[in-house]
């Protein structure tokens, strides 16, 4: 019994380092800020969805050419203000974000230096597609693209949002380099007149950068960060495998106390939603959808009900549950739980370090997941290409980010179905341990 207790504190001891090790990577300050600029700006990507959505499939329902496509015009319109500057509005809320986070006195100055830095990285002469005919190219000059503002150019918005603003926070603490203008002088004029010279270093460096990549490389730094760092890092964490391992870490993590946005929010779903905007890009412009895997497929197969696809663990609670007290849990969650919000259950049923039902916490969006990868990938289910909320109810989710498939409502059905069979055994365990705990707590008492 002794050599079993001190096991279970070995055990205990390596996840509390497990945990404060991923708590203190999902809390450094670069990937927290990451996280709250993808927060910020998340809007106008789920308004892109909603504009792919209704272009693509509610308006070719009633209407037909030429008036389809005069009505698509408005989607058209919406998705190159959000989707085609993805990585031109990253930038600057990068920028705002880390400056923030870091508490510099001056955010919005951050966020401008971030803007006019990737600027100044686009390169001077770009191809083009004619307007007359699609398929000829030309080279065109004083011209900013979409390739390089949009989905395309997202991580080196990042790359030069995240280096930018370090830069530019490093120069603007350095005493000497700040003018000050005096006393009477409106906020805002003394705030521009402190970073003057910090932005005019920060920039020139930036436009030395950018010259010798043109000249010596006739290359761009955006070109280079896609090519050498966005699409292997995609290619690798939106995987299958590496999606299940990265999704898992973080639910496993959710068990123990610590969100699972700590390490999905940082490490993953960036990656995923710049998929889901190449697959909304592609599915407005009736071309071939490039990614299975993407955020929409995650949080519609992989989150029914919250983390752990905790929906199947309240229906399993109300059909076969015998223990009142957690019965009561789940009615009282069960509103939040329909939206996939599961903090009531995470914490209340609970599950946090609840070992009976981490197994399936964990294990069933991996399962949920899977399944929605291969019935994708052999064309049981068309892929997922809008993006939708994450607090979007089951089987409206599966419907609304497949396009309108209605075997994506099969599916999560099946996926419900399962989840309930695999949470039972585990739940009727957990019930049975809170109970004989309630009674030695009452015995004690």
């Amino acid at each position: 019994m002794a050599e079993e207790t001190a096991k279970e504190k070995k055990g205990r001891a390596f996840l509390d380092k497990f945990a404060m090790v991923a708590a203190k990577v999902g809390n450094q300050i670069h990937l927290r800020s990451l996280r709250d600029a993808f927060a910020t700006i998340m809007p106008l990507y789920i308004l892109a969805g909603i504009a792919v959505l209704i272009n693509n499939v509610i308006f070719p329902l009633f209407m037909k050419d030429p008036i389809l496509t005069n009505a698509q015009v408005w989607g058209n319109l919406l998705v190159n203000g959000t989707l085609n500057i993805a990585g031109l509005a990253i930038a600057p809320v990068i920028g705002y974000c880390l400056s923030k986070n870091k508490r510099f006195d001056n955010p919005i100055a951050a966020a401008v230096i971030s803007l006019a830095a990737l600027i100044v990285m686009m390169p001077l002469n770009t191809e083009a597609t004619l307007a007359s005919n699609a398929d000829k190219t030309a080279m065109v000059t004083g011209v900013l693209t979409f390739k390089n503002l949009g989905t395309s150019g997202m991580f080196a918005g990042i790359i030069i949002g995240l280096l930018a603003t370090e830069f530019f926070i490093r120069i603007s603490s350095v005493k000497k380099l700040q003018i000050h203008l005096g006393e009477g002088v409106p906020p805002a004029v003394e705030k521009s007149f402190n970073v003057l010279i910090p932005n005019l270093i920060v920039l020139a460096c930036f436009g030395i950068i950018a010259a010798i990549l043109s000249v010596a490389g006739n290359t761009d730094l955006i070109t280079l960060i896609s090519k050498m760092v966005q699409e292997p890092l995609r290619n690798v964490n939106t995987s299958l495998a590496g999606c299940l391992l990265i999704y898992s870490v973080g639910n496993l993590l959710f068990t123990l106390g610590i969100h699972q946005a700590v390490i999905y929010g940082v490490l993953l779903e960036p990656l995923l939603i710049a998929n889901i905007n190449d697959n909304m890009v592609a599915f407005a412009a009736h071309q071939a959808i490039p990614h299975i895997m993407n955020v929409s497929l995650v949080t519609s197969f992989g989150l029914i009900g919250g983390s752990g696809c905790t929906l199947c663990l309240m229906i399993a609670t109300l059909i076969f549950g015998k223990y009142k007290p957690t019965k009561d849990i789940v009615k009282m969650a069960a509103v939040p739980g329909v939206f996939n919000i599961n903090e009531p259950i995470i914490f209340g049923y609970p599950i946090v370090f609840n070992m009976a039902l981490m197994l399936p916490f964990i294990l069933l969006p991996v399962i949920g997941i899977s399944l929605a990868y291969f019935a994708t990938s052999i064309g049981l289910v068309n892929p997922c290409v809008v993006l939708t909320p994450w607090t979007t109810p089951v089987f409206v989710s599966g419907f609304l980010a497949t396009g309108g498939d209605w075997r994506a409502i099969v599916l999560q059905l099946v996926i419900v179905i399962i989840g309930v069979f695999l949470y039972l055994p585990f739940m009727k365990v957990s019930e049975k341990v809170t109970a004989r705990q309630m009674a030695l707590e009452n015995e004690e008492a």
